[in-house]
C-alpha cells in the first residue's frame, strides 16, 4: 500500500460512510519523511470543516508549545498528524464525542509503516495515551504527563492544547516549566 491507497481506502470505508455524506474528507497529514508524529484526539469541528488539522485555537498553542512555525508544523516531511480519528465525531452531552474505537488500530500502522524516519512520538490527550501507552500510561492524564521523563527518548505525552484545558494548566504551572522546553528540545533534535 501506499498513502494514496490508503486514503481512497479510508474514505471507501463503510464506516465513514456519514462523514462521506457531510463532505468530509480523512483529516490527518503523513509523508515518507516525517519525523515527528502528533497523535491527537479526533479533528474539532472547525478543523473538519476547513479541511485542515488543528486548525484552531488548539493547533496554534500545539505549535507554540513544540516550538515550530506553520509552514513547518504543515510540512508532511517534518510532521505527521495522525488523530485516532480521522474525522469529527460529532457534538456530545459534554463536548465532543471520542475517537471511534479501533479507528486507530486499523488506520495507524499502515500509515506509520510508510512513515520510517518518525523519531518522536507526541501523544496529546488521554485516548492517544491509552492507546499507544497502554499499562504504561498513568493512572490520570495528569500522572502520564508528569512522568513524561518516562517515555522519552521517542515518545512525550501532553495534555491537550484546547483554551478549555486553562483550568488544569493553572493548577499544574510544572507543565510550562517542565515539559514544554524538553518537548521544544526533542522537537528541535529529531527535525535535525
Amino acid at each position: 500500500m501506499n498513502f494514496e491507497s490508503i486514503r481512497q481506502a479510508i474514505v471507501a470505508d463503510p464506516e465513514n460512510a456519514a462523514a462521506r455524506e457531510h463532505g468530509y474528507e480523512p483529516l490527518y497529514q503523513a509523508g515518507a519523511g516525517a519525523r515527528v508524529v502528533v497523535v491527537g484526539q479526533a479533528p474539532g469541528r472547525k478543523a473538519q470543516e476547513s479541511g485542515l488539522a488543528w486548525n484552531d485555537a488548539s493547533g496554534k498553542k500545539l505549535m507554540d508549545w513544540l516550538g515550530v512555525s506553520e509552514p513547518q508544523f504543515r510540512d508532511p516531511d517534518l510532521f505527521a498528524l495522525l488523530p485516532m480519528d480521522f474525522f469529527y465525531p460529532g457534538k456530545g452531552a459534554n463536548g465532543d464525542l471520542p475517537p471511534r474505537k479501533g479507528f486507530a488500530a486499523r488506520w495507524h500502522t499502515p500509515l506509520l509503516e510508510l512513515m520510517p524516519d518518525i523519531r518522536l512520538t507526541v501523544l496529546v490527550g488521554s485516548y492517544a495515551q491509552a492507546y499507544y501507552l497502554g499499562d504504561q500510561a498513568g493512572r490520570t492524564l495528569t500522572d502520564t504527563v508528569r512522568a513524561f521523563r518516562d517515555h522519552l527518548p521517542d515518545t512525550l505525552p501532553l495534555v491537550h492544547p484546547s483554551p478549555l484545558n486553562f483550568r488544569w494548566q493553572a493548577r499544574n504551572p510544572w507543565f510550562l516549566t517542565d515539559v514544554v522546553p524538553v518537548l521544544r528540545d526533542h522537537v528541535a533534535a529529531a527535525l535535525r
